[in-house]
């Protein structure tokens, strides 16, 4: 054994719930803390990579950490090589599926572990994947959820004036009257200036899609409209996505870059937008963005701002940075944001670093 290769000594994983600026109610519920798992990865060297999964619901962090647990016990001395890490972790969990909770330990153990190996190299996780620091366009999906049209529209100029020029709104309200009435309070309050981007959250069926859709259409001012149906239907989004003027986005939910590929190959969206602890994490992404590219579809983010900014600065298709605050009251530098560009650290690694007395206070 080469005395100077670079193994995995520990990885740690806790639980966290941060509290959220801006609470947001969407179709599916609503969320006013953000239950997170920190993920410590350490080597030999001393190095520590980080990440953080989003565990959906606070009932998910004990599963989940227990699954990062159990991970850790089949990498420990093991080389700190991500595409072996994932390789291993694959075969091991074939008969389960690799999906779900268990999709979401192996990319937050993928991100941490290009996480230390780039800061092992000295360079920001954007160069060690080839490209340059460099200012991601991105769009504020902070708040903006459903909510009562005046304090919405103050919202949405609210979001507009810390730094950005494309804000998302969330729509599928049981009565459409309602969402044209949301949509158009926001479009007055920010102007025609401002780009805005719609997430119905997979409320509606295909058919109310598309007749909602039209009608949102009709309004115009959309720069797309999110998963409007179930996220697994292909068939259904490309009959959605056919029948509107507005682009249809999908992707957050993809379970891994096969399941892209299976989106692709039904062509059931005109943009894709894959999500750094479904998609694999930083593994996953750069294979989704190989097939986003040889699809010619602009390829968007989905959370996970801190990594994800690295990503784009690297994907061929590259279009949006969805930006949420969620992790900021756990990190000792959140991300900065100006002119609608969020800068990519140039600091070895993704730039993670932990507040840990916020940690202690936030712990669950």
């Amino acid at each position: 054994m080469n005395d100077s290769t670079l193994r995995i000594t520990a990885l740690r994983a806790r639980a966290v719930l941060a509290p959220m600026r801006l609470p947001l109610q969407t179709s599916t519920g609503a969320v006013s803390v953000a239950p997170l798992v920190l993920l410590d990865l350490e080597t030999t060297a001393g190095i520590t990579g980080r990440s953080y999964l989003f565990a959906i619901g606070q009932a998910h962090l004990k599963p989940l950490i227990a699954l990062v647990d159990a991970m850790a016990e089949l990498l420990i001395g093991d080389e700190l090589a991500p595409l072996d890490i994932e390789r291993k972790l694959r075969a091991k969990h074939t008969l389960l599926g690799v999906h779900n909770l268990v999709l979401f330990a192996m990319s937050g153990i993928d991100m941490a572990a290009w996480d230390a190996l780039a800061q092992s190299m000295g360079q920001p996780l954007v160069r060690l994947l080839g490209g340059v620091p460099r200012p991601v366009r991105a769009y504020n999906s902070n708040g903006l959820g459903i909510m009562a049209v005046r304090p919405l529209a103050r919202q949405a100029e609210q979001l507009v004036e810390e730094g950005f020029s494309a804000i998302k709104l969330r729509l599928g309200r049981p009565d459409p009257r309602d969402d044209l009435a949301a949509l158009r309070a926001v479009k007055k309050a920010i102007g025609p200036d401002v780009t805005l981007m719609c997430d119905f959250n997979q409320a509606l069926t295909v058919n109310d899609a598309i007749l909602r859709g039209r009608q949102l259409d009709d309004e115009g001012g959309l720069y797309w409209i999110e998963e409007p149906t179930r996220a697994d239907d292909f068939a259904g989004n490309r009959r959605i996505a056919d029948a509107l003027a507005t682009p249809v986005q999908i992707g957050e939910n993809f379970m891994g870059p096969e399941q892209m590929a299976q989106s692709l190959a039904a062509q059931a969206s005109d943009y894709v937008m894959p999500d750094a602890q479904r998609i694999g994490g930083v593994t996953g992404w750069m294979r989704a963005a190989a097939l986003a590219q040889g699809a010619g579809l602009e390829m968007s983010s989905h959370l996970f701002p801190e990594v994800s900014c690295h990503l784009l600065a690297v994907t061929p298709t590259a279009h949006w940075l969805e930006f949420v605050d969620w992790a900021a009251p756990i990190l000792a530098e959140p991300l900065t944001v100006s002119g609608g560009l969020v800068s990519v650290p140039d600091r070895p690694g993704s730039g993670i670093a932990w507040n840990e007395e916020a940690i202690t206070r936030y712990a669950a």
